[in-house]
């Protein structure tokens, strides 16, 4: 009997032979295995790093920038160490490729240091660190002048309450009358279960006494605030309200706006209708997970700036499927009304995978970018996607982050089935910069980053050698289903757009929009939302503008 032989490689530059004979079963078998190979046939264009590597487990990041030097980052995740608890804090002072700090706050006392970590760089350069308290419940402050080398003791923002889930936010925007106002909001743990928050106008020194957000209604509690402002200084927090018995599900969107600095609101209590995920045991990693809603505004200057977006985590109920998908709301009109949701990962709906956990972030171009954790390649484990979209939310690209994916699990120290309740995402100087938890590769939850360049996402350079004239080549595959190709040539640098068009002459898709150095390039187009049909691509640069027909069929 004939034998036959396989050499298998992974990325990890692991090599291993494999000889068996050749029958029908043998036949099976390979085709079975290539299978499993297939799901790392996504991989990522970003290399990952660990922020801080340390023995402690680092959850719940979260990552801040410096609002005239983009160069700066401020990163904190809550750090357990058996029982010890604290929030670690990391710089970086040149965009994210090196970094330094701690995994303990030294602000005194360093034992009231409990967790849910929030960062603010002010209009001041003032580092500011929002926490929860340890050895006394509330909500506290530390602030730092010299990139977190020397830490205030402790300012108590709220105290002998039980309080959870704070979440900072500051006034950028110099037009604004609020402008350098940094704000907290907080689920204040006793009956109604309500949003509660403070401000500061002293870079962290003192907080305004404590102002109701919303005021709950029956049967639901208000969990998991976040906080966004516009170019005019307007302050907008979400919230989800939650039913607080079995199942545990998450069924509103609240959201509160102030016109005059957080001091008091015009409040929607059910604005957005969703069906969240909360349960303590989350399949099949049984861990707690949530809907908490996040929200971010374009306050690019373009000709969507000043619209807000909304992401959580839906399931059974449209536009989500009957497994947990990550839902995008945005509104166009200061918050008035809402849109219909828009399913934001790309992966076939009802196919019994997980997205949660959001994070979202519209760049300094106005795209909006959306990360989160997915479990799309594996039954048991997740890696990091990137979901962006150039066109207010209409379409969305994804994009894998991670190199490595990691299985979910319960976080010693942090309570039952606890490992996190949030990802974090920030943007400066053409960059994304997204901070999560993994626990690969020996068990140790620790905080990663990647640098992701979105001025040339989804562009691929080919070759650096000058081609001698500009080409447009056709796609391929042509006829395609979902995914394509495109190739085109540079051959002076230049701004160079390349546009999808249906056969009506309506643009579907913009695939660059970007200054290029002369060369070879490479574009995809995932064309899953799209009904079969024609369609052309356009592409123009330096005097150069060329068209070709694609054929979609499904």
């Amino acid at each position: 009997m004939a034998k036959f032989t396989i050499m298998i490689c992974r990325r990890e530059n692991f090599m291993k032979i494999i000889s068996f004979p050749l029958n029908i079963t043998t036949i099976i078998f390979v085709f079975s295995f290539s299978l499993f190979f297939a799901e790392d046939k996504t991989s990522s264009q970003w290399t990952n790093f660990q922020i801080f590597p340390s023995a402690f487990n680092q959850i719940e990041p979260t990552i801040s920038r410096h609002q005239s030097n983009p160069q700066i980052l401020f990163a904190s995740a809550y750090t357990i160490n058996l029982n010890s608890r604290s929030e670690g804090t990391y710089f970086s002072t040149n965009g994210g490729l090196n970094w330094f700090g701690s995994d303990v706050c030294s602000g005194i006392p360093v034992q009231n240091h409990g967790g849910d970590p929030g960062t603010i760089i002010d209009k001041n350069g003032i580092y500011i660190l929002t926490h929860l308290g340890n050895i006394q419940s509330g909500m506290f402050a530390n602030t730092s002048t010299n990139l977190g080398a020397n830490w205030s003791a402790n300012i108590t923002i709220q105290s002998n309450v039980d309080v959870d889930k704070g979440s900072p936010g500051t006034d950028d925007a110099p037009a604004s009358s609020f402008y350098g106002r940094s704000y907290l909001a907080w689920t204040y743990f006793v009956s109604p279960f309500r949003i509660v928050m403070s401000y500061t106008t002293n870079s962290g020194s003192n907080w305004s006494s404590i102002i109701n957000v919303n005021n709950g209604f029956s049967g639901n509690r208000s969990y998991g605030p976040a906080i966004g402002v516009n170019s005019q200084g307007t302050l907008f927090i979400t919230w989800a309200s939650s039913i607080p018995n079995s199942p545990f599900t998450e069924d509103y969107i609240g959201i509160s706006r102030s016109t005059n600095g957080g001091v008091s609101y015009t409040v929607n209590e059910n604005a957005i209708d969703i069906n969240g995920i909360r349960t303590s045991t989350l399949a099949p990693w049984t861990i707690r997970a949530n809907s908490f809603p996040v929200i971010d505004i374009d306050k690019s200057g373009g000709s969507r700036n000043g619209w807000i977006y909304i992401a959580t985590t839906s399931k059974n109920l449209a536009p989500a499927g009957n497994d947990p998908d990550i839902v995008m709301f945005r509104s166009t009109d200061d918050g008035n009304s809402w849109s219909s949701g828009v399913r934001v990962n790309q992966d076939p709906i009802n196919n019994g995978r997980n997205q949660f956990f959001p994070a979202v972030r519209v760049d300094e171009n106005g795209g909006l970018n959306i990360i989160y954790y997915d479990s799309r390649n594996s039954a048991d484990s997740v890696d990091v996607y990137l979901s962006r979209s150039d066109n207010g939310g209409n379409t969305w690209t994804d994009y894998k982050v991670t190199t490595q994916r990691f299985r979910p699990s319960p976080v010693s120290g942090a309570g039952g089935g606890n490992m996190g309740d949030n990802l974090g995402l920030t943007s400066g100087n053409g960059k994304l910069y997204p901070v999560w938890m993994s626990n690969q590769p020996d068990a140790v939850f620790r905080i990663w980053s990647a640098i992701i360049d979105y001025t040339t996402i989804g562009v691929e350079q080919l070759g650096t050698e000058v081609p001698k004239e500009f080409s447009l080549e056709q796609n391929f595959p042509n006829p395609f289903n979902p995914e394509t190709q495109i190739n085109f040539n540079v051959v002076s640098g230049g701004f160079t757009t390349l546009k999808v068009f249906n056969s009506a002459g309506k643009l579907i898709k913009t695939l660059a929009e970007q200054d290029l150095k002369p060369g070879k390039y490479s574009v995809k187009w995932n064309a899953v939302n799209e009904p079969s049909g024609v369609y052309f691509y356009t592409i123009e640069t330096a005097g150069f503008k060329e068209s070709k027909k694609m054929i979609l069929v499904k």
